[in-house]
């Protein structure tokens, strides 16, 4: 069995840091948290050509607005 390589470790350190700052900023004002996650799962949608919405659950999408036409944040 194999360690987890550096860049894995790291991407695992960001990934903890923007959970801790999301949930930070969730207990402060929950619907901004949600604006922001809107705003970044569109954006990541769009730079994957619309690829990502395939991988969300159905009430994500409709939250987001990624299951109508025009992909963005309601």
């Amino acid at each position: 069995m194999r360690g987890a390589e550096p860049a894995d470790v790291a991407a695992e350190d960001d990934a903890a840091e923007l959970v801790a700052q999301l949930r930070e900023l969730a207990g402060a004002d929950p619907a901004e948290v949600r604006q922001v996650v809107a705003e970044v799962l569109t954006a990541l949608d769009r730079v994957a050509g619309g690829a990502l919405r395939e991988h969300l659950p159905e009430a994500i999408r409709a939250d987001t607005g990624l299951d109508s036409g025009t992909p963005g944040p309601r």
